[in-house]
């Protein structure tokens, strides 16, 4: 399938033409969507994005903030055709774990750090001013950013459990679903986000056209298997769901889902969740080597050394590749008559050698993308069997960082991989060119392939 997919896209890439006249006004309209498909105005609207979860912390004043790097960020992403970014809203609870985003956006509950609403007020900002779009998620299944932990904790269920005991931190995470008070204070959180100014434009947040969407969670879960909790969560899914759009009826809402694999391998649950009319799209998320598709190992660094080898990036990518089009395949079986378009946006590949340094070698990388955009080419352009698959998103834009350490400590650049993983072993840098030209290539065949453009 992946020589497939390669030929197909090497044909499409041949028969590329430029966009002819001068933008439409429609460009700065909402993205909605009709029929499976988004649109922006009356024209067609297909991406090609960036996971740039740390843009609201980069746009601030204070710690963390650097506005002249995050221009430069932004001209790089447009320049090879990067036209949607998902973000990260803010982080909760304390800023003491190691493993969390700083600076923390809501220490405590209902507390804010005005310097990074106000970054996030300048991202938006400036995303307007390039017809940019953002999504923008409002939570986190995962202790990287607080999230589910930092709720429960607020709500009395004891101290987070480590990651690293993966049986305790389901057992602890599972009861955010089914905890009120927890579920109270994230949707006061909801509430307050949807509902502000822009102290920058002087806008609501629900009038502007470079939010695509609002996004429950990253990768939202369950963590538990049993039909009461798989219940709770759906519940919340449609509960959350319902409110953002009592508060916004402009902009799009989708789940964060990181597919069948994020609903505890169940498909009927998948597919429930984004049945609710409230859920605009569907997502999925992709991780070859987290899900084991690359070599025998996943976890450490230095045990994905020892066991994969130098060069599993390469040797075990027709597997990669492979086993993505199923997964996108099996996905979409779920969901096929739904109609609603579906968006990749999360996908990762590590550097070759599992190295971490920016410039070093993307052999494995490179191949894995251009299979990637390959099959959302072709995608994009079925309408029954393989899917709707209309935009994705790479995990992550690492741009022009520095990483000074293999895990991130204060103040060290923002690279895309978060603080608990290795800095720069999934990031694409300003400096990794060909990974970029491939990107490049991949906005131009997608974008000439959109009708209207």
């Amino acid at each position: 399938m992946r020589r497939f997919a390669y030929l197909l896209w090497t044909v499409a890439l041949a028969g590329l033409f430029a966009c002819q006249g001068e933008k439409s006004d429609n460009t700065s309209k909402f993205v909605t969507v009709q029929n499976g498909k988004f649109y922006r105005g009356t024209e067609e609207y297909k991406f090609i994005g960036a996971n740039f979860w740390f843009g609201a912390i980069l746009a601030s004043e204070g710690q963390g903030g650097d506005r002249e790097r995050l221009t430069k960020e932004l001209d790089l992403m447009q320049e090879v055709g990067i036209n949607n970014v998902r973000v990260l809203v803010g982080g909760e609870g304390p800023d003491t774990v190691a493993s969390h985003v700083v600076p923390i956006l809501q220490p405590e509950p209902g507390v804010y750090n005005d310097t990074i609403l106000q970054g996030l007020d300048y991202l938006i900002a400036e995303l307007e001013k390039r017809e940019m779009t953002a999504v923008l998620f409002l939570n986190n299944s995962w202790e990287w950013s607080g999230g589910y932990g930092a709720y429960l904790e607020w709500a009395g269920c004891g101290p987070v459990p480590e990651w690293s005991d993966w049986d305790a931190a389901q057992r602890y995470h599972c009861q955010f679903v089914k905890n009120d008070k927890a579920k109270e204070m994230a949707e006061n959180h909801v509430r307050f986000i949807v509902s502000r100014t822009n102290t920058v434009t002087g806008k609501p947040y629900t009038e502007s056209p470079a939010i695509m969407a609002w996004e429950l969670a990253n990768e939202p879960r369950a963590f538990a298997r049993d039909p009461e909790t798989k219940t709770c969560f759906a519940n919340w899914i449609e509960s959350q769901a319902k409110l953002i759009k009592s508060l916004d009826s402009n902009h799009l809402v989708t789940t964060g889902s990181e597919g069948i694999v994020g609903c505890e391998e169940d498909s009927a649950l998948f597919r429930k969740i984004h049945a609710f009319p409230e859920i605009d799209y569907i997502c999925i998320h992709i991780w070859p080597y987290n899900w084991h598709w690359i070599g025998p190992a996943s976890g450490p660094l230095e045990t994905a050394k020892d066991i994969n080898g130098p060069t599993s990036m390469i040797d075990n990518l027709d597997n990669a590749s492979s086993k993505t089009y199923q997964y996108i395949n099996e996905c979409y079986h779920a969901v096929w008559d739904l109609d609603k378009p579906i968006v990749i946006e999360e996908f990762g590949y590590p550097r070759d050698n599992y190295s971490i340094t920016p410039g070093s070698p993307t052999v494995g990388r490179d191949r894995y993308y251009w299979d990637m955009f390959a099959t959302i080419d072709m995608l994009s352009k079925q309408d029954v069997v393989g899917g709707k698959v209309v935009g994705c998103c790479f995990w992550a834009w690492g741009g022009y960082a520095q990483p000074q350490h293999t895990r991130w400590e204060c103040w060290d650049d923002y690279v895309g991989d978060p603080a608990q993983e290795e800095q720069g072993l999934n990031a694409v840098f300003a400096c990794d060119t060909t990974t970029l030209n491939i990107i490049r290539k991949a906005a131009e065949s997608l974008i000439s392939s959109t009708p209207n453009k």
